[in-house]
């Protein structure tokens, strides 16, 4: 078991205990490593900044598509600015998307979506 902090206690307070350990055995920090690519979003080039496990869940899901990484974030580009008239936080809406996807695939898809 391993000790948190309560919410709402600052620097200070009591811990409680925690049942479940976020870092499960194995846990690799690369994983959460930044990595800036360049892509192409419908045609313009960008730079866009995620964390090594999202850049590899993007590769299954483009792998599923049978298109490139590019292909699919543009297709994401598209679909938000059809749907919703843009993000402005298109990174984030590219992990959301990412963790969707992966509740999805291991049958946990009671998110909302």
């Amino acid at each position: 078991m391993i000790q948190g902090k309560e919410p709402g206690e600052g620097g200070r307070g009591r811990f409680q205990p925690i049942s479940v350990d976020p870092f499960i055995r194995g846990f690799d920090m690369q994983l959460a490593r930044p990595l800036a690519r360049s892509i192409r979003l419908n045609g313009f080039a960008t730079c866009l900044r995620l964390e090594q496990v999202y850049w590899e869940i993007l590769g299954d899901m483009a792998e599923l598509n049978r298109c490139s990484i590019s292909t699919l974030l543009s297709h994401v580009d598209r679909e938000v600015h059809l749907r919703h008239g843009g993000v402005r936080n298109f990174s984030g809406l590219v992990r959301v998307v990412c963790v969707v996807h992966s509740l999805k695939d291991a049958g946990m898809d009671h998110c909302g979506v």
